[in-house]
């Protein structure tokens, strides 16, 4: 009789939970709560997993807000990116206008807009965290200023117009909509104030 064979190695116990899903779950709460008001407890019961599966998948508290930064980026955050695929200029800018006011709009998710919520107010203890929203919003507004550039190179862009400038312009409008959303500013006025922000483009 032949003796039962071993097994040679462990699978481990499957995960009971999608990364991807947990993500957006941590993302709705450091949305909502931000960094330092976001806690574990709050964390782990929305992504609905325990402590020790939090740290061994998505690390520390830190390193889960950067992952949550880059699954906002590449989620909610993406009419950005498809904004620099417009023709030209002022088309860039009003894509950017008129979907941050849509965005800021849903009732899907929290008010505001995370770059703001989840970063903005951390004290000395988070300050990574905060450096790491200061970081992604400092991106965000470099990439608007090299597709103004690319436009100023293509003759779609006034001369006399900083690249810069009108850069930090958009973005400045950007989180006053984001602000004003925060207040409780519904989708038709974050819209009438684009319209009122669009009038007064150089382009």
């Amino acid at each position: 009789m032949n003796a039962r064979r071993a097994p040679t190695g462990r699978t481990g116990r499957p995960k009971q939970f999608r990364e991807a899903e947990a993500l957006d779950r941590a993302m709705h709460v450091f949305w909502e709560k931000g960094f330092e008001g976001a806690s574990l407890d709050d964390l782990t019961a929305a992504m609905r997993i325990n402590r020790s599966s939090l740290y061994s998948t998505f690390g520390d508290k830190e390193t889960l807000f950067r992952r949550v930064i880059e699954r906002y980026e590449a989620g909610p955050m993406t009419f950005i990116a498809e904004a620099f695929q417009k023709p030209n200029a002022r088309q860039v800018i009003e894509w950017l206008l008129r979907s941050t006011a849509t965005f800021l709009s849903d009732a899907a998710h929290p008010r505001g807009c995370l770059s703001l919520q989840g970063g903005l107010t951390c004290g000395t203890g988070a300050e990574r965290a905060k450096q790491a929203m200061i970081h992604w919003r400092n991106h965000a507004q470099t990439q608007v200023e090299k597709r103004m550039q690319r436009a100023q190179a293509e003759g779609d862009l006034p001369k006399d117009i900083s690249p810069k400038d009108l850069a930090r312009y958009v973005m400045i409008v950007m989180n006053g909509l984001a602000v004003q959303a925060a207040n409780g500013a519904g989708g038709a006025e974050l819209n009438r104030a684009v319209e009122l922000a669009l009038r007064s483009l150089p382009v």
